[in-house]
């Protein structure tokens, strides 16, 4: 059996026996200690008595005629009760021989051990477990008649050494033994105690112990074992009870709890199916925004209102990559003046690595040293938080990227990167359509010769500015101008020489008028020039800046044409002045022209009333697409 307490079996034998048995190991132990010391004591007073026995032999008479203290000699040889008790008695001359002695023949010889008796000294006396020793200087007052100077030293020494009774020991040996009998009674009462505890108390403990700790593991159709009526048969079967009714309580959680798992799976099977929902509604909403125009600054107002509204992006911006291949900044959410227009280079940031890279760069903490890419330039004060760009790819051609900013560090979720990518691939598709737009308009409202607006662009913005001329009462002026020539230019040096000296003609004029006014190819050879707010006389002043510009212009020199350089014919009319409708104002400049042509050309004419009804023209709106027009005649 284990000498540990960890069981309660163990625990009750070490709390009873183990006290009994100490208490009857120290109740016999302490009797056999009092028996030793009783007997130690009694030799010990026996050798006192027997010490000063002999001594005072040594003061009886000695009869006549026999030797000195022959008393003494006579008490050594007898065969007295009391002397059998002493190991050793012996009668010591000052220089340690030995002069009486109970054993015959130590008579007259040196004591083994006399260099320690005759050490001066008074009498002592030493008494151990078994024997006490006495040593007595013999000498005194009485003895000064035979042995002079016998009170100043002794005459001799008095050794005695008694053992201990025989009674004693034996009465000491017989308390050691009882006290080895205690410990082995002690010993089997241990045992036994020990094994009827293990048997009755500790294996059912055990059983109940292990039924217990499995239920605690979780197995709860474990039952404990029952046997008997005691307290802890009773204790077994409540345990089985509480077992019972923990196993009903227990298949009830399990019901509940796969009910719950059941209503959690359908509740996130839900939400996802919610965020799926409010996902293609932003996709769908932003597709039928992006599509409801082609117009591009439109659209990109479009994106920067709704995207960020619908995905709480506190900070957002939209660049596109402009004619010079840098990525410049289009829209931005809130509204930022100071960041329109702000351009990056390709690979620069986070939006130019973005762009370069044609993925999406993420970066948690704008703060961060060791991960940051995106230009300081770009963020309003002391910007904190994440910063996402994804480009605008359409057919592997990057079109912008799409910023996104939050406050908060690492503050997009890896689902949001995705419908964040598809509104941008959403986004790419609409601005492609409207770029591709925006250049079948610019398309059709150029002339693809000179660069300059078409005819019909011509015309619409002619009906703009008449309309302001009117609403505002201001002056508006146009110029009509033909090349001089043209037609011999041609048969000259070819149609390819035309059209070049049209473009470089072009090119002149257009370095030479405002940004607000308007030149247009009005057809053939000729150019229509809108001046909004500009008077009759400024009008004039302008057309005469033009005319010698042409003239003066090096790249113009021609030297089939008869001055050996192109020259222009510039009518000018005034709304509304000279006319006050549209076509009437066209037909006036027309007039003009011709006026400047009938001059000798390379002249500049201002409407005067009649013009328009010289024999040499035709009525109306000339057609320039139309051989019989005024133009071909003109030319």
């Amino acid at each position: 059996m284990a000498f540990g307490v960890d069981t309660v079996g163990r625990k009750l034998l070490w709390s009873i026996a183990l006290p009994g048995l100490i208490a009857a190991l120290l109740g016999v132990g302490y009797f056999w200690r009092e028996a030793q010391l009783a007997a130690r004591d009694a030799t010990h007073d026996e050798a006192m008595e027997l010490a000063e026995f002999v001594g005072t032999t040594f003061r009886l008479p000695t009869p006549e005629g026999l030797p000195p203290h022959t008393p003494v000699a006579e008490l050594l040889r007898s065969e007295s009760r009391l002397l059998h008790a002493t190991a050793e008695l012996n009668v010591l001359s000052p220089d340690g021989r030995i002069r009486w002695s109970v054993r015959a023949g130590e008579a007259g010889t040196r004591h083994p051990d006399a260099a320690r008796l005759t050490t001066p000294g008074p009498q002592w006396a030493r008494s151990d477990t078994h024997e006490t020793e006495v040593l007595r200087p013999l000498g005194e007052k009485a003895c000064e008649g035979c042995h002079p100077g016998a009170h100043e030293r002794p005459v001799g020494l008095l050794h005695l050494r008694v053992r201990e009774p025989e009674v004693h020991r034996e009465l000491t040996d017989a308390l050691g033994g009882a006290l080895v009998a205690v410990l082995v009674l002690g010993s089997m009462l241990i045992v036994a105690t020990g094994m009827s505890l293990h048997f009755f108390l500790a294996r059912p403990l055990h059983r109940l112990t292990a039924a217990m700790r499995r239920a605690e593991e979780g197995d709860f159709l474990v039952r404990a074992e029952v046997r008997g009526t005691d307290e802890l048969s009773r204790l077994a079967a409540a345990f089985n009870a509480m077992l019972a009714r923990l196993t009903s309580m227990k298949a009830e959680e399990i019901d509940t709890h796969r009910d719950l798992q059941v209503t959690k799976w359908k509740l996130s099977l839900k939400e996802e199916l919610e965020e799926r929902i409010a996902e293609l509604a932003l996709l769908f909403d932003v597709a039928k925004s992006v599509n409801s125009t082609i117009e591009l600054s439109e659209l990109l107002s479009r994106i920067s209102q709704l995207v960020p509204e619908r995905l709480h992006i506190p900070h957002f911006s939209i660049m596109l990559v402009n004619a010079d291949g840098l990525l410049e900044i289009k829209s931005t959410f809130p509204e930022n003046a100071e960041l329109d227009g702000m351009t990056f280079r390709l690979g620069e940031g986070a939006c130019g690595r973005a762009a370069e890279t044609q993925r999406v760069v993420y970066v948690p903490d704008i703060n961060d040293p060791s991960s940051i890419f995106a230009r300081r330039g770009l963020m309003s004060g002391h910007a904190t938080g994440a910063l996402l760009c994804i480009p605008m790819v359409h057919t592997d051609s990057v079109l912008g990227v799409l910023n996104f900013q939050r406050p908060e560090v690492a503050s997009f979720a890896p689902e949001e990167l995705e419908l964040l990518t598809a509104v941008a691939d959403q986004a790419a598709t609409a601005v492609k359509n409207a770029m591709l737009h925006a250049e079948a308009v610019r398309l059709t409202m150029t002339d693809p010769l000179t660069g300059v607006p078409n005819r019909r662009h011509l015309f619409s913005r002619l009906e703009l500015e008449v309309a302001r001329s009117q609403r505002f009462g201001t002056p508006l002026s146009i110029l009509m101008v033909d090349i001089d020539h043209f037609k011999r230019l041609n048969d000259a040096a070819g149609h390819r020489a035309g059209d070049e000296s049209l473009r470089k003609v072009c090119d002149v004029l257009r370095a030479r008028v405002r940004k607000v006014d308007t030149l247009a190819r009005y057809g053939g050879e000729e150019f229509m020039l809108v001046l909004s707010n500009v008077s009759r006389e400024a009008a004039y002043e302008v057309a005469e800046k033009l005319r010698r510009a042409v003239v003066e212009a090096p790249q113009l020199a021609a030297p089939t044409q008869p001055t050996g350089h192109i020259t222009v014919s510039i009518g000018v009319a005034t709304f509304p002045d000279d006319a006050t409708t549209q076509d009437t104002l066209v037909d006036c400049a027309d007039a003009a022209l011709y006026a400047s042509k009938r001059g000798g050309r390379n002249l500049v004419t201002a409407y005067s009333p009649g013009m328009e009804l010289h024999p040499g023209r035709e009525r109306g709106l000339s057609r320039p697409n139309d051989p019989a027009s005024p133009s071909v005649a003109k030319a």
